[in-house]
């Protein structure tokens, strides 16, 4: 929300211009803490942690973030291409998504979600499902219904994300590491090289570009978002890669799937707003809102109407 107040200054092709590449630029951002920290800066970088932070403690830190890096560019220029050649299409192709298939996607999620500990699947279900409850907290946006608020103004808004962070997240790592150091154990900071080498670029060129188009596709659907998209690539290539793979314990396509998917999932998004004028995520329908102080209606029209702020949108990626 802050970039929006010094956007209403700017020109409109401008102002989302400067919308669009700090909500890709934070698309990156959101990793680095969920590398070094264990923490995740948003949603969509839960994914990611779960073989970053192992790389982090194993000394391969910077190596993570690299890859990190590197995957978003190849997701966000995928993304790019496609919206250049095929964004009307697939504006079509997503209207054709009904109430059924996005149930149909959600409970897809949620299974791959429940599978990502393949020892306790049953757990990991549970844990899914638990977020899922809490999820429904606060005001339905359909019928207007207060759910589980308690009577509670505060809770009328929902649980905020960064809150079940912190909660489930950043606490835990702080008592592990105090555990840590009143063993005696202490902690133990190692450093090694910041680049990933040729063997784990090969290892990653494969599920990145699988993930960039599976994520793209994601994004086309309005409201699926980057979060689906991880959550599903990463289950994909753990599946692909079988006994193979080392995911949960530092497996560098564990970092390259989901981080190209959410990057090419969050241009993807941009397809449904420029082209239906429906939101494809939240961060989207921001932006449709900011457009609409500049009397600009999205859809259809913004093409031949407004091919300045569409085509201005599409260099920010590239610039990005």
């Amino acid at each position: 929300m802050l970039p929006l107040a010094f956007a209403l200054k700017l020109p409109a092709e401008s102002a989302l211009i400067l919308l669009a590449t700090v909500y890709l630029g934070c698309e990156y951002g959101g990793r680095i803490s969920s590398i070094l920290l264990n923490v995740p800066g948003d949603a969509a970088a839960i994914m990611t942690t779960l073989d970053g932070y192992p790389m982090a403690k194993q000394g391969k830190g910077g190596v993570a973030l690299s890859i990190s890096a590197v995957s978003s560019f190849i997701g966000s220029t995928i993304a790019i291409v496609g919206i250049i050649l095929f964004a009307p299409l697939l504006a079509q192709w997503s209207l054709a998504f009904g109430p059924a298939e996005y149930f149909a996607l959600m409970v897809f999620a949620i299974a791959c979600l429940g599978s990502m500990m393949s020892q306790n699947p049953i757990k990991s279900l549970l844990a899914a499902l638990i977020g899922l409850s809490l999820a429904t907290v606060g005001v339905d946006a359909n019928s207007g219904e207060y759910r589980f608020t308690f009577d509670s103004v505060h809770l009328s808004d929902g649980v905020q994300f960064i809150v079940v962070v912190i909660g489930l997240f950043s606490v835990s790592e702080i008592l592990l590491m105090l555990e840590g150091t009143a063993t005696g154990q202490g902690l133990i900071r190692k450093t090694g090289r910041m680049l990933f080498n040729r063997k784990e670029a090969k290892a990653c060129a494969g599920p990145a570009l699988r993930s960039s188009f599976i994520g793209f596709f994601v994004g086309v659907l309005p409201g699926a978002g980057a979060t689906i998209a991880s959550a599903i690539t990463y289950m994909t290539e753990k599946k692909i890669s079988g006994e193979k793979g080392d995911f949960g314990n530092g497996d560098v396509r564990g970092v390259a799937a989901p981080e190209a998917a959410n990057n090419a999932s969050a241009c993807g998004s941009f397809i449904p707003m420029l082209t239906l004028g429906v939101p494809g995520s939240g961060t989207t329908a921001v932006m449709m809102g900011a457009l609409t102080l500049y009397n600009i209606t999205p859809g259809p029209g913004m093409f031949t109407e407004q091919p300045d702020i569409v085509w201005g949108v599409n260099c920010g990626f590239v610039n990005c």
